[in-house]
């Protein structure tokens, strides 16, 4: 069954109004945070995998990334105008996100129990 909520109604060519735009705009939005929803799942992952805080800022794959993304951006026509600052963002928030997970992961156990 398809969900009417993700399906497109316009194309960017096909848009008549600011409604059909605005309609479009938040149906990608609903998209976009459900892909970083998953983004984050593996940030978890990575944090409780890495056995050293020191790995999580990994420079040269901080560079690595946006290359792939670049290419990416290209053949889907982003402008790396948007891509790149998007991606950096989006990379030092996972990051710091990814610090905490870590943290979070490396806290004792209470032999308590509280």
């Amino acid at each position: 069954m398809t969900d009417l909520a993700s399906s497109p109604r316009h194309s960017a060519q096909t848009c008549q109004t600011m409604a059909d735009v605005r309609f479009e705009i938040d149906r990608i939005d609903r998209q976009l945070v459900a892909l970083l929803a998953e983004r984050q799942s593996f940030m978890d992952a990575a944090a409780r995998i890495k056995g050293n805080r020191n790995l999580i800022r990994d420079e040269a794959r901080i560079a690595d990334v946006i290359a792939k993304v670049e290419i990416s951006a290209q053949a889907a026509g982003l402008s790396m105008a948007i891509a790149e600052p998007v991606w950096r963002t989006l990379m030092d928030r996972c990051i710091a996100y990814e610090f905490r997970a870590f943290d979070k992961n490396q806290v004792p156990a209470d032999p308590t129990g509280n």
